[in-house]
This record gives structure tokens, sequence and C-alpha cells, in this order.
């Protein structure tokens, strides 16, 4: 499907390189427009309810048509690859996959929790250690740490949190909705909240933009969202 791409990569990159970010792994549906590495648009929605299904496509169109570009001029999608909700997930990939068909363009697959860590430095700049977490129901959370460079500090997982869990990484800095049902076992413990940090697609695009570059692409046909649980519904 990539050949023609893969043996005229040099004239590939000579020429405007537009990535559409896609993210519905969490109630947030969020859809970002990159030009060269650089976010250009986004549209996005961060309520109590999962809206993928109802607003996704709409967003997608009003971004294009905000920056005044086809579909044709896209280079690549990138996509929220889990964890998270399953059904959010399933819903973001369909449409990915379909429009990387359709098109003949690349997918590229963004952790999410990586993705997270970047929104939460560009809302908050001066953050160092960052735990994200994200809701998996009960006390469980898909959880990653992450140093003040972006590297992993511990990879992504999901795992039943207790007082002491992470202590070896205090202090740090806790975003994400799974990070409120930690706040009481944690209040005597040198770690941050911030409530106020939701989850972007303008968060894949640094990312996205480097695999690109290094032509990091997934295969469209057979790829499947990392779960890391076997379902999570999200609801």
């Amino acid at each position: 499907m990539f050949m023609e791409l893969g043996l005229n990569w040099k004239l590939e990159m000579a020429k405007l390189v537009y990535i559409l970010h896609i993210e519905t792994a969490t109630k947030s549906c969020s859809v970002a427009l990159s030009k060269n590495g650089n976010r250009t648009h986004c549209v996005e929605e961060h309520g109590d309810a999962f809206v993928h299904g109802e607003k996704l496509a709409l967003f997608i169109k009003q971004v294009l048509t905000d920056a005044t570009i086809q579909p044709s001029d896209l280079s690549a999608i990138s996509i929220s690859s889990g964890p998270g909700s399953y059904t959010g997930l399933r819903i973001g990939v369909s449409v990915a996959k379909g429009m990387c068909f359709a098109l003949s363009i690349p997918l590229i697959s963004i952790n999410t929790l990586q993705s997270f860590e970047k929104c939460a430095r560009i809302q908050h700049p001066t953050l160092n250690t960052i735990c994200v977490m994200i809701d998996a129901r009960r006390m469980e959370v898909f959880s990653a740490l992450f140093d003040q460079d972006g590297t992993f500090l511990k990879t992504t997982s999901a795992e039943i949190l207790d007082e002491v869990s992470y202590k070896e990484f205090e202090p740090f800095t806790c975003v994400g909705d799974g990070s409120a049902k930690m706040k009481e076992f944690w209040n005597d413990r040198a770690i941050q909240f911030i409530d106020n940090c939701h989850l972007s697609a303008v968060g894949q695009v640094e990312l996205a933009y480097t695999k690109y570059l290094n032509q990091d692409f997934e295969d469209v046909a057979y790829f499947e969202p990392n779960y890391v649980k076997e379902f999570y519904s999200g609801s």
C-alpha cells in the first residue's frame, strides 16, 4: 500500500505534511490538525458523557473546513491507541482506518498515556515528574509515570493502587480522571493533583510528526488498539 510512498519519500517530505489527530480514549472527543509538526486547528468537547459516535465525524469535517483543506491533502492520520475506553477506542480507530484506506495514507498510533503527558506539559509547563491515570473502574487505573523529558519511568499498566503505590517516584503530579480516586489515599504524600487537565488530540502532534518522519506506521488492515485489559467499557 505504501510502496510508492517509500520509494518517493524525499519527494513526499518536500511538500506540506498535514496530519489529522483523533483522540477518543476517554470522554474527551478531540480532533486536531497539524502542519509540518505544528498544531494549526483543534475542535474538541470535554464532558461527562461519551459523544464520539455523534460528534467525531462532525469535528473532523469542521477541522478540515476551518483549515480550508480537503481530506486528500492529508499526509497521515494519528490515533490514540489506548489504553482507555473500549468503545471510544474502537470508534476512533474504525474512523481513522476507514479514512486511511480511502485516502491511501498511513496510520500512526500514539500511546494514550504518553499523549496525555504531552497535554499536561502544554497546559502546565513547569511540571516535573507526571503520573497519568485513566479510570479503569473500581479502584483500578491505567497508569504510567514520566520524567521531565517525557521518558517513561513506569510503563503503561492496569493496576489496583494502594496507599504506598509509586512511593519511589515522589514527588510527582497526578493528572487524568483516574487520579480523583487516589486523593484520599495519597493526601499525606508529596503528590500534587491537577483536576483541570484534559486529554486532547493536541498531545499527539509532536509524537505523531516524529513517527511520520521515521516512517513508523501501522498496518491499517491489522491494527488494533492496546486495551491493556480484556475489556473496559468506560461506563
